[in-house]
């Protein structure tokens, strides 16, 4: 078990880090609590598993011959961010709860798709932890690291989301829910220029 502690103590930082899809767990936790936010979790961690198995058994190193593929999907990763932190500045705009968008399963298939972030973490475990997990669980050392992802990704994503339902009880103001709302779509364009600014195409 020296292998799991190893590898929790890389991976939870990344995994708990705020980026794109834990922001938007945050937010919709706040918007719609915990058992509406479940298919927008079910999106974006079915993705990552198959992202992860796909890597772990060869993907990887086809995406590291091909580095433009992942810039093109940071670019529009970032797109979509955008389009997201717009549903947020109008909901921010609206008090009803009916009125107000809530991001589904298929907004999770996109937000993990799209998300370099969540690809290049995925790459790294396999980086560093691929040989170690073959010498240890031998043919099984793939599918122990994805579960062990999962997990933690399960985890941490529905710790987010009720972060942020906590947040939204603080206050009952249509004032405060309306700051939360331009909050969180202030946090997903930073997020979503950041990778604008940052792609290595403009290098």
């Amino acid at each position: 078990m020296s292998l799991f502690f190893v590898w929790l103590g890389v991976m939870f930082p990344l995994v708990f880090s705020p980026g794109p899809a834990n922001i938007i767990f945050a937010a919709s936790g706040a918007r719609v609590g915990v058992r509406q936010s479940l298919p927008l979790l079910f999106g974006v961690d079915l993705v990552f598993i198959i992202k992860s198995l796909l890597i772990g058994f060869g993907l990887g190193q086809v995406l590291q011959g091909y580095p433009n593929v992942m810039n093109v999907m940071q670019f529009l990763g970032a797109s979509y961010l955008i389009y997201m932190a717009v549903s947020f500045l109008k909901s921010a705009n609206k008090t009803s709860e009916s009125e107000q968008k809530v991001f589904g399963f298929v907004d999770g298939v996109f937000v993990q798709l799209l998300n370099s972030k969540g690809w290049l973490m995925v790459l790294l475990m396999f980086s560093l932890f691929s040989e170690q997990a073959q010498d240890t669980f031998g043919n099984q050392g793939v599918f122990v690291l994805v579960l062990w992802l999962a997990l933690l990704n399960v985890s941490m994503h529905l710790l987010w989301i009720k972060m942020g339902f906590w947040l939204s009880k603080i206050s009952s103001s249509p004032q405060y829910a309306k700051g939360l709302n331009c909050f969180y779509a202030s946090c997903l364009l930073l997020v979503s220029f950041g990778l604008i600014i940052n792609n290595p195409m403009w290098l």
